[in-house]
């Protein structure tokens, strides 16, 4: 379907994006058009050094002009379309495939190529062009102003990197000349993912899945919501890419019987049920099959299975209905499948959406937060934030720490966990990814400083460890408050990362940076801390049954369950539990943590009960909590206000109690 974007409205270059090497392209145009020469770029010049590090090219190389190449050459021509670019001889098929993508959705690619009529070609006043472009990248969390003049490697007079089907046309060779600059050089766009790309284009969340492990192929019922939650993030401008994993190095960029290359992005340009046979005025019963589109970047091979260009299953399609896919029987690379066949044959998926974060929206709108940090390393223990995955107890939780609420009662939560970019050091024999990932506590209420022992928090979740520069992770979680640590997974290396989480409302995350509470000149007046404790109620149980008096004035009443809370008193803090509605058998799991000036003082549990108007008592312990008490388990007889030797009431709690002399041993 070749469909092009009209060239309509354009983005301005916004004071919140950020210059690559401080590099001011409006600046630069002017100083060149005023001194009447064509730029020239001193930090991506014309020389091998921008070319390769390692890899020769396959001939001798010239730069040259567009003007030099073609006599009327353009930025776009007939407007942007999936189907301009083809791959050159880089293996970047994924940056190729992500290009694809890009071109589909006008809002986005305009993000990238800005004020494209201003940088474009104008043959009526020749001496406003100044051989100088930028295009912009969400690098590393910013927005990123690249600046790069037009001169562009060939051989034998033809482009030999990305180029597209129009030989006047040189939006995309430009665009992977800028993204190549960021990188280091070309060579280093040689090997990557397409979901990578994409980020950079959109500051897109990507998730991968892999569709062999989750038996996608087999479970019927797992495949149809995996081309549900597709075509939904397709509709809303989300970007899809896919590919089939190589079983040895042999194997890549090798042709399967179907046609399908293995090693190979694929960009995804339309996921939908289409309709077979006639569909009659006013009836909606077709029968319809799911299916997906696919572009491969080399502008040719393509699927030679069922539902391929010229294969028989078409005639089941109306021709309105084929006229409506746009159709189109021709080797351009672009081909349907049938999803399930597109599940039996594909391994990897690449999923990036574009999260919606404008309160002015339709559909669901998230709260963001990002943070900036680093895995650094340090002789001390305490100030090195370098410990490696979980597995590395010892270390583990050296690592960076982050604290953020969920406020309701369950809310899914967004995760993404990005990694510097290592391209960059290519050039010096390093530039592979680490591995990354994170781990996910349930932790204190009022937890404010860092955790040195894990004792009463609970793991949650637990991301991939992968060496991909992103990973992402979709959880449900109960309402309270959670510890993530994000990790490489061996400890001492050094790198930055971002982190960024999406819920349903404000989730407040923010670092841990302190140890302990800090010891300030207040400090002598009004004392500091000697002890931490941490406990952790597991559950209330036997409690009082609640009567509730008949309707309509009846003078008979039953019993139902309470809507028991907790709330933890300690010196001058306060933590209260979330209620738990309808039961006289509460599990809680509610953790607090307090640093104590005063261990003469109790901590106080309670127990209530939540009313309308007035809420009720139900019973207390005291806990004197101190260092020399059992750290296990223990269960403990509810009583009345008064001391502990209160009359004894109705129900027992479940409690863990742990304290230390040792400010930073829990």
């Amino acid at each position: 379907m070749l469909l092009k974007y009209q060239k309509v409205g354009q983005r301005t270059m916004s004071s919140s994006v950020k210059s690559f090497k401080d590099q001011k392209y409006h600046q630069l145009k002017q100083q060149c058009i005023k001194q009447r020469q064509l730029f020239e770029d001193p930090e991506f010049p014309a020389s091998d050094e921008s070319l390769f590090y390692n890899r020769f090219p396959p001939g001798r190389v010239e730069w040259k002009r567009p003007k030099e190449l073609c006599d009327d050459p353009c930025l776009f021509v007939n407007g942007i379309s999936a189907h301009d670019l083809h791959q050159g001889k880089l293996g970047n098929c994924w940056f190729v495939a992500a290009c694809s993508c890009l071109a589909l959705w006008e809002n986005l690619w305009q993000k990238v190529i800005p004020c494209f009529k201003e940088q474009e070609w104008d043959s009526k006043r020749p001496q406003k062009y100044a051989g100088i472009f930028h295009f912009q990248f969400w690098y590393f969390g910013e927005w990123t102003d690249v600046v790069i003049d037009d001169r562009l490697p060939t051989i034998n007079g033809e482009l030999i990197y990305c180029h597209s089907n129009v030989k006047n046309e040189f939006w995309s060779a430009l665009l992977e000349k800028a993204y190549a600059k960021l990188a280091g050089s070309y060579e280093a766009l040689d090997g990557g993912t397409a979901a990578d790309a994409i980020i950079d284009f959109t500051g897109a969340v990507a998730e991968s899945i892999d569709l062999v492990k989750g038996k996608y192929s087999e479970n019927i019922s797992e495949q149809m919501k995996l081309f549900e939650e597709l075509q939904k993030v397709h509709k809303r401008g989300g970007l899809i890419s896919c590919s089939i994993t190589s079983s040895s190095p042999n194997d890549t960029e090798v042709e399967t019987e179907m046609g399908l290359i293995i090693g190979h992005a694929y960009s995804v340009t339309a996921v939908q049920k289409v309709h077979l046979g006639e569909r009659l005025l006013f009836s909606f019963k077709s029968e319809k099959l799911f299916m997906i589109r696919m572009r491969n970047p080399w502008g040719k091979k393509e699927w030679n299975g069922a539902w391929s260009d010229q294969s028989e299953e078409w005639k089941k399609v109306s021709d309105s209905e084929r006229k409506s896919l746009g159709l189109i029987v021709q080797n351009d690379g672009e081909f349907w499948m049938a999803f399930e066949d597109w599940c039996k044959n594909f391994t990897d998926v690449d999923v990036c959406r574009i999260v919606n974060t404008s309160y002015f929206s339709i559909h669901k709108t998230w709260e963001k937060k990002m943070v900036c940090g680093a895995w650094t390393k340090h002789s001390e223990p305490l100030k090195n934030r370098s410990g490696g995955c979980f597995d590395y107890r010892a270390t583990f939780l050296q690592n960076p720490q982050y604290v953020f609420d969920v406020k309701k009662a369950e809310d899914k939560v967004l995760i993404s966990l990005q990694q510097q970019d290592q391209r960059i050091y290519k050039k010096d024999g390093k530039g592979d990814n680490f591995p990354i990932g994170f781990e996910i506590f349930k932790v204190e209420l009022n937890r404010e400083y860092r955790i040195h022992k894990l004792q009463i928090q609970e793991r949650v979740a637990t991301s991939l460890y992968i060496n991909t520069r992103t990973v992402f992770l979709r959880k449900l979680l109960t309402q309270g408050r959670y510890v993530l640590i994000p990790t490489t997974y061996r400890p001492g290396i050094i790198t930055a990362f971002i982190l960024r989480l999406f819920t349903d409302v404000p989730s407040k995350l923010r670092e841990l940076k302190l140890d302990k509470p800090k010891l300030t000149c207040w400090s002598t007046l009004c004392g500091y801390p000697r002890i931490v404790t941490q406990i952790k109620i597991h559950s209330a149980e036997g409690l009082q049954q609640q009567d509730r008096s008949g309707a309509m004035g009846l003078t008979q009443s039953y019993s139902v369950g309470a809507d028991p809370y907790l709330i933890i008193k300690c010196e001058n803090q306060k933590v209260r539990s979330a209620i738990q509605k309808d039961t006289v058998h509460a599990i809680f799991d509610t953790q607090a943590v307090f640093y104590r000036k005063n261990m003469e003082r109790s901590i106080i549990v309670q127990v209530w009960n939540s009313n309308v108007f007035c809420d009720q008592f139900l019973g207390q312990v005291l806990l004197a909590a101190l260092p020399s008490d059992p750290r296990e388990q223990q269960t403990l007889q509810l009583r009345g206000k008064g001391g502990r030797e209160a009359d004894e009431m109705p129900g027992h709690i479940t409690v863990k109690v742990v304290s230390s002399d040792d400010l930073m041993e829990l």
